[in-house]
């Protein structure tokens, strides 16, 4: 295995720590240098409380893992002209027809709902939010609860801006998963394996759990440790139902519904870096890679844009980080993190059983912070 000493010390002193402090109870560590494995640890426990280990090929509930690999999807469809991304969701969906708060119904097209800026949102705990009053459906809770239904609801609420006109994070993932589905004319876990996890031999990838007995126990931020998750579990502004991965009656979410390891997403991710292999053409690929939302995420993320992946890192200066600016990154609320820094060579995947320190907290950043350790990033 390639990589330096310094680096696997490095990521080997954050995870030890991590685990020591019951930060996280388990994770999958990947680092790729210029496509050579750099780095590969599992560490700490899939199942805390039984006594098994974390392994190399555990499976995780990917939580927003998921929508690169849904977006990948819509991206060949538009590549065989069966969509296009200035059509709009109505040609695929009819009855999907949000409102503004003013009451007019603007133009949602698929490029909105590939960058986030569709109006749409996630459901808050702030008062009055009208997507908890919807009952609206994030892909993690409700088991059992219909796709078309939870369309219904999302077009029940209102759009929080007009199309195009703002960022924020939101269920247009699923949106997309169910036009997806309507172009391909089969399920949403059809069309993925067809053009992304079938081409990419990503075998333990999918909206199935094919061998439970590999998935990890899903934990929570907790004191003086993380706890277990319960059923349901909330943390913060998420409410996570474990069971959901075992509900074959609970909607495909393309936002967050796949489950996978660590190897199979660094399969993909290695795709994206190296110009699409089997799965996109590297015009679209670089398309795809490119800011496509301008300043609209500044304010709140200074450095960062948003392509139709991932967030994207325009100005490293600004962000704070060691990156390099055209660097996609991304997580999983269930407790990952990923990114892609092309012009250093590093791809990393780091996934842990432990919302929400995994994506939210300070392991994501110290885990990268310790892969930058020993290098000087042009920015």
């Amino acid at each position: 295995m390639a990589g330096s000493a310094s680096l696997g010390q490095s990521i080997d002193a954050v995870i030890d720590s991590a685990l020591g402090a019951g930060r996280i109870v388990g994770t999958v560590v990947l680092v790729r240098e210029n496509g050579a494995p750099a780095y590969a640890r599992a560490a700490g426990y899939a199942d805390r409380e039984a006594g098994l280990p974390m392994l190399i090929d555990t499976i995780f509930r990917l939580a927003s893992l998921t929508k690169p690999l849904v977006a990948a999807t819509a991206l060949a469809l538009a590549e065989e002209s069966r969509l296009g991304l200035d059509d709009p969701a109505t040609r695929f969906l009819p009855s999907f027809t949000p409102r503004l708060a003013d009451g007019s119904t603007p133009q949602i097209s698929v490029r909105h709902l590939l960058t986030h800026t569709a109006g749409l949102g996630y459901p808050s705990l702030l008062p009055g939010d009208p997507y908890r009053a919807a009952h609206i459906s994030t892909g993690l809770d409700q088991p059992g609860l219909s796709l078309g239904e939870n369309l219904r609801r999302i077009a029940s609420a209102p759009l929080y801006f007009a199309p195009g006109t703002a960022w924020r994070y939101s269920v247009a993932t699923d949106v997309l998963g169910a036009i997806i589905a309507t172009v391909r004319g089969g399920s949403l876990a059809d069309a993925v394996s067809a053009y992304v996890t079938g081409p990419l031999a990503m075998i333990d990838t999918a909206f199935t759990v094919r061998e439970p007995a590999r998935l990890a126990v899903p934990y929570a931020d907790g004191s003086p440790r993380a706890v277990r998750m319960a059923e349901p579990h909330t943390v913060d502004d998420w409410t996570f139902s474990p069971a959901r991965a075992f509900s074959d009656g609970s909607f495909q979410s393309g936002g967050v519904g796949m489950v996978g390891t660590a190897g199979d997403f660094m399969t993909f991710l290695e795709a994206i870096r190296t110009g699409g292999a089997s799965v996109l053409t590297r015009d679209t690929v670089t398309r795809a890679s490119a800011n496509q939302v301008g300043r609209l995420r500044h304010e709140e993320a200074p450095g960062w844009g948003f392509g139709f992946l991932s967030a994207v890192l325009t100005d490293p200066r600004q962000a704070q980080l060691p990156s390099s600016a055209g660097t996609l990154q991304w997580g999983g609320v269930y407790g990952h993190s990923w990114f892609i820094d092309p012009a250093a060579g590093f791809t990393v995947v780091a996934l842990t059983n432990t919302a929400l320190e995994g994506c939210l907290g300070s392991f994501p950043a110290d885990i990268q912070g310790a892969v930058y350790a020993d290098r000087h990033v042009a920015s």
